[in-house]
This record gives structure tokens, sequence and C-alpha cells, in this order.
């Protein structure tokens, strides 16, 4: 991932700091209802022993604990940072936290997120429920929300609304504009973070007095752009763009607004190089903050994905209840088939002029699909629609 010239940005973004006043808590509510999976408990007094070295740190004390326990959190995605960020805010005592994550765990997710073990990977069990278990387990006073969901224009108002922050747990560009238009357009916070290689990346966005992601990014990423599956990942990388990211969302919910950074941040772990631009303010001319352009969440062009990691596509359009027991009976004659109360997987074996390989169907109860062993939209379409239906 290329980071924009600091000398260059800092002239486009003059310094004019301003003050941002963090969203009074939204009262304890689920705006999508708790599925299954998810932990209800009243936040901890700020006098919980659990808390009693945090309160004594001088940017928290009690009253701040009180306003942790009271914060409502969305955090989009559950893997690498979104798993860090979780842990690190639900062992802090954030009260209520909303886990929105379209992907199950993988012996591969192991060596770097951290909330997960190899028993949830063994079930296949969707990032969303295996963070919802593992927080009740070591924090039950937190209340989680997990949401095994594709982020999406038709859905970001339901998921994201009436929460005091959005944290970016996310592995992909396209998610993040989305979250960046919704954010600017709803006059919330929300936290840009990333990891990639030995490479660390954040930046706060506070619509209406720093920079947007649309301000620093107007466009997306074009050509070739660093994933996981192209060039690696360190599992040091990802716990310092979380513990960046975190440390940056508690000041946002207990309102220390004087020390909220104003920059892109960016660190390489593995080189020592670091690296800020300047993002203290938004650009008259930027597509969202200036013109009120939100393209992303209008859901204009919208492609499929290929997720960070594997050599997968998504189907993300189909909104249709599935029956598991009834389709396992289906495909069981076509090939390996299991399922669970919250996915099912089927493997099956397919052949072309060049290649011949093994694609791993998994589906969701609301019919969403991702296809493991290929990266053609048109043939995980056509999979899709042969084994599930059109």
């Amino acid at each position: 991932m290329d980071v924009p010239d600091s000398t260059d940005l800092s002239q486009e973004f003059p310094v004019a700091r301003g003050k941002w006043t963090a969203t009074p808590p939204a009262p304890a509510g689920s705006p999508a209802g708790s599925p299954a999976g998810s932990s209800a408990a009243s936040p901890a007094a700020p006098t919980d022993d659990r808390y009693s070295r945090q309160v004594l740190f001088a940017g928290i004390r009690i009253a701040g604990q009180a306003r942790l326990a009271s914060s409502r959190v969305a955090i989009v995605g559950c893997g690498a940072t979104g798993s860090a960020l979780t842990q690190l805010l639900a062992r802090a005592g954030v009260g209520n936290l909303r886990i929105i994550d379209r992907d199950y765990v993988e012996p591969s997710n192991l060596q770097r997120q951290a909330l997960f073990e190899e028993s949830d990977a063994a079930e296949s069990l969707p990032k969303a429920i295996a963070a919802s278990r593992r927080v009740a387990a070591f924090n039950s006073t937190v209340s989680t929300d997990p949401q095994v969901a594709d982020l999406t224009p038709a859905n970001a108002q339901v998921l994201l609304d009436g929460f005091d922050l959005i944290l970016d747990g996310t592995d992909n560009f396209e998610t993040r504009y989305l979250i960046n238009d919704f954010a600017v357009a709803n006059a919330k916070p929300w936290i840009y973070t990333a990891a990639v290689g030995s490479y660390a990346l954040t930046m706060n966005v506070l619509p209406g007095e720093t920079a947007c992601l649309s301000c620093i990014f107007p466009d997306q990423p074009g050509g070739m752009v660093e994933t996981c599956e192209t060039s690696g990942i360190l599992n040091t990388a990802v716990n310092l763009a979380a513990s960046i990211a975190a440390t940056e969302a508690l000041k946002i919910l207990v309102g220390a607004t004087g020390q909220l950074r104003r920059t892109l941040l960016s660190f390489d772990v593995w080189s020592n190089e670091r690296a800020e631009v300047n993002a203290d303010a938004p650009r008259p001319e930027c597509r969202a903050c200036g013109e009120r352009d939100f393209v992303h969440l209008r859901g204009k062009g919208r492609p499929h994905i290929t997720l960070c990691g594997r050599n997968s596509v998504q189907i993300h359009e189909r909104h249709r209840p599935v029956d598991f027991s009834e389709l396992e009976r289906r495909l069981a004659p076509l090939g390996t088939v299991r399922h669970n109360d919250y996915v099912l997987k089927f493997n099956l074996r397919t052949s072309s002029q060049v290649e011949h390989n093994t694609i791993e169907m998994t589906l969701f109860p609301d019919g969403r699909a991702i296809f493991k062993g290929t990266t053609e939209p048109a043939l995980a379409r056509s999979l899709y629609a042969r084994f599930v239906g059109s």
C-alpha cells in the first residue's frame, strides 16, 4: 500500500486545529436485534476491581471508566485488526460492542487473529459468533451483538446507526469507503486501521473536523495492491495498528479530544520507518466532505470482493433463507458437505481445459456464499446458480 507524499499533502491540509465533541452515549438497545451467540450484560460499575489499574490513569479515572461502560462501538470486520480491536476495547470495559463480520474462522487465521482458537477453525464458526463467545468468557460485563453479515449499502444504516464510534477492522477499500460515506453523511467518528506485511496504518476521521478517507485517497488504489495473500503479514504489525487505534478510540469515548492525533500515521515494524501525513482539516473539493456525494453509500458500481488472504469470491447480493438440512441432502451425492447452525460447507471438484481444482462453497443462512478456490466472479455465479439456485 502506497502512502501519499507527506510534504505535498501537508500543503493541501493546512493546520487548523478544531474541537471535536464526542457523541453522548446512545441508549442501550440493538437496532438490528441480538441474534444467537450474543452476550447481553449490564455495564460494569466504574469501581469494579477489574479496572482498578486503568482508573488510576489520569486520562481515564472513574468518570472516564463510567463513560466507557455506557459507550456503544461498532467494529466492522473481525479478522486480524478487528479481533485485536475487539479484545482491547472489551478488556478496557467498553460496554456495548457490535461485531460485524461476513467470514468464518480458518486455521490460517490463528497466526494473527487473537480472539480465535483451533476449535473455532475446526467448527468453521463465523468470526462474529466466535468473537462474541470469547469476549463473554473473559469479560461478562460487556454486551456484544454479533452480526454475521457483509456490510453493504443496503444494510449500512441498520448495522451502523446509533453508535458512538465506528472502527475499521476490514481488509478492503470498498468497505472502508462505504464506512467513510456513512460516517461523513451522519457526522459519526470512525477510525481507519490497516495492516499488511510489516506495515501498520491508522487515521482518525472526525467528520467536519478532520480529513476523511476520500480527502486522503480520492479514488480507490489502482493496479497491484498489497494484500495478506501476496505480501503476508506479521502479527506484530496487526497489534501495533490495533493498539494505536484502540487508544484513539478510548480518547474519543472518554472525551479526551485534545489528545487526539490528526494525521494519517504509518509505521513499518520491520524497517522501523515511520511517516505521518497531515489530516487536520477536510478538503473543500472532497467528494464526501465538500460535495456531499456519497457514491459508495448509494452502492454505485459495487463489485464482488476477493477476500484478503484467500483465493475467494463472495456472492453477496443474495437474501434468501436456506434450509441447511435440505440442501445437505441434495448436495451429498455431489461432494463432501457438512453444516452447523451458522454455515454449510460443500467441497466439489471442478475441471477445465487448463486446471482441475477443488472449490469449497461456504453458505450462510441468509443465502450469502463464499467460493474458495477461484477469483472468477462468473464461475462463482455459475456454481451458485447450479447448487443453490438462480
